[in-house]
C-alpha cells in the first residue's frame, strides 16, 4: 500500500476499467435510440444522437490495443490506427456540437443562422480529420506503440502537432458542449428524467475534460525533459471509459426511466383495480380471459372494460339515496371530499351485488339512475374497497338514520 501510494501509475493500474465495458453500455443506449432514429430520421437531433452513439462505439471498439495492434498488422503501415482513431474521436467531437445545435434550436428553428452554424461544425472538423491524415503521412513514426504512442511521440515532428491537434480539438468541443448542457439542465420545466439525463451528460463531458487535461500535461512534460507518462497511459484511459458510461447513461435516462414509470403506473393501476375486480367478478359469475402475450397496458383496458360492463348490468339497482346518506356519513367521520365519495360509490357498489341476489331487478329501464361517475371513478372505488373497516363503517353511519326513524303505518 506504501509503494501504491508513492506511484501513482500502481495505484491507477489497480483502478483499470476495460473499454468493453463502456462499449457495451454506449452499444445499449444506441440500441434503445435506434428504432426512435430509424422511424423519424428526418429528425436532426436523432441523428446527431445517432451518429454521436455510433462514433462512441467506434472509439472505444478501435481504440483497444488488440484493435489497434490488428490494425495496424492488417494495413502493414507501424502506428496507422494514430490517426484512424484520432478521426473517430475528432468525428465524436462534431457529432457532440452538432447535437447541442440540433438540441438548441429544434425543428422549428432552422434558420439561416442555424444551418451556417452546422456547415462551420461540419467544415471544420472535417478539416481537421484531414489534417490529422496529412500530418501521419509528413511524420517518421516507425516504432509501433500501442499504449503511450502520445507520449513516446509527443517531439517527433508532425506527430507532435498531430497529438496537439486531436487534443485541443476535442478540448474545445468537450467546453462548449458542457457549458450547453449544464444550461439546459438548469432551465424550468424540464422533465424529472431528462433533466438527470443532462446531468449525466454535463458530468460525462466534464470527464472529457480531464481526460485532455491529463493527456496535455503528459505530452507538455515531455517537451520540457519531464516524464509524466503515467497520466497518459495509467489515468486518461480509465477516465475516458468513465465518460463514456456517464454519457450513454445520460441518452438511456430520459428514454428507458419514462419507459419504466409509465410501465410502473400502467401496473399500479392494474393492481389496484384487483379489489373492484374481484367484486365484479361475483356479479358476471368470470372473470377476464388470461392471454399470455397482452401487454400490460391491454390488460389494464381488458380489467377496466369488465368492470365497466359489470357496473352497468348493475345501474338498475344503484340506490342513489342511500349514495347521498354515505357520503354525508363519511363526511361525518372526518373524510375527505374525494374519499368520501369513494366510500360511498363503495358502498352502493356493494349494497347492489347483495341486493342483486335477495331481489328482482327493477322492471323499467327508464327509471335507472345515472351512472357516468361510478364508471369514471372506479380506481378511487377500487382503493376504497381495500378498506373494508372503513367502507362499513361509513355504511354503518349510513343505515342508522333510516333505522331510528319511527314507521307509520
Amino acid at each position: 500500500m506504501t509503494l501504491l501510494a508513492l506511484d501513482p501509475s500502481g495505484l491507477l493500474g489497480e483502478l483499470y476499467i476495460s473499454f468493453w465495458i463502456p462499449t457495451a453500455v454506449l452499444t445499449a443506449a444506441l440500441v434503445i435510440k435506434l428504432p426512435t432514429i430509424i422511424r423519424l430520421w428526418r429528425d436532426p437531433l436523432l441523428r446527431a444522437v445517432g451518429g454521436l452513439l455510433l462514433l462512441a462505439c467506434a472509439v472505444f471498439v478501435f481504440c483497444t490495443p488488440s484493435t489497434i495492434a490488428r490494425v495496424n498488422r492488417l494495413v502493414g503501415v507501424p502506428n496507422i490506427s494514430a490517426p484512424w482513431c484520432y478521426s473517430l474521436l475528432t468525428a465524436f467531437c462534431g457529432s457532440c456540437l452538432l447535437l447541442i445545435i440540433a438540441w438548441r434550436n429544434g425543428l422549428s428553428d432552422r434558420t439561416a443562422e442555424t444551418r451556417r452554424a452546422m456547415r462551420w461544425v461540419i467544415c471544420v472538423y472535417s478539416g481537421v480529420i484531414v489534417a490529422l491524415w496529412v500530418l501521419f503521412a509528413l511524420a517518421d513514426a516507425p516504432v509501433e506503440r500501442l499504449r503511450d504512442l502520445d507520449t513516446y511521440y509527443a517531439n517527433t515532428p508532425f506527430m507532435r502537432e498531430e497529438i496537439l491537434l486531436y487534443l485541443v480539438a476535442h478540448a474545445v468541443a468537450c467546453v462548449i458542449t458542457s457549458k450547453l448542457i449544464w444550461n439546459w439542465a438548469r432551465a424550468d420545466g424540464l422533465d424529472a428524467w431528462l433533466r438527470w439525463g443532462l446531468r449525466s451528460l454535463g458530468a460525462g463531458y466534464v470527464t472529457n475534460l480531464v481526460f485532455d487535461s491529463s493527456k496535455l500535461i503528459a505530452v507538455t512534460a515531455r517537451w520540457t525533459g519531464h516524464d509524466l507518462d503515467w497520466l497518459s497511459t495509467n489515468l486518461a484511459p480509465p477516465v475516458a471509459a468513465l465518460s463514456a458510461i456517464l454519457i450513454a447513461v445520460g441518452f438511456i435516462l430520459p428514454h428507458a426511466g419514462q419507459y419504466l414509470h409509465d410501465r410502473w403506473r400502467v401496473r399500479l393501476a392494474h393492481r389496484e383495480l384487483r379489489p373492484l375486480y374481484q367484486l365484479m367478478r361475483t356479479v358476471s359469475g368470470e372473470g377476464v380471459p388470461f392471454v399470455l402475450r397482452a401487454t400490460p397496458e391491454l390488460r389494464l383496458t381488458r380489467r377496466e372494460t369488465f368492470i365497466r360492463d359489470a357496473l352497468l348490468s348493475l345501474a338498475r339497482r344503484v340506490d342513489t339515496d342511500l349514495g347521498r346518506r354515505s357520503y354525508d356519513a363519511a363526511l361525518r367521520l372526518g373524510h375527505p371530499p374525494d374519499r368520501a365519495r369513494a366510500l360511498a360509490a363503495a358502498v352502493v357498489v356493494l349494497d347492489a351485488v347483495e341486493a342483486r341476489g335477495h331481489t328482482p331487478e327493477p322492471a323499467d329501464p327508464a327509471g335507472s339512475p345515472d351512472t357516468t361517475n361510478l364508471l369514471q371513478e372506479i380506481g378511487a372505488v377500487s382503493r376504497a374497497l381495500r378498506r373494508p373497516d372503513a367502507v362499513e363503517a361509513v355504511r354503518a353511519h349510513a343505515a342508522a338514520p333510516a333505522e331510528s326513524v319511527p314507521v307509520h303505518e
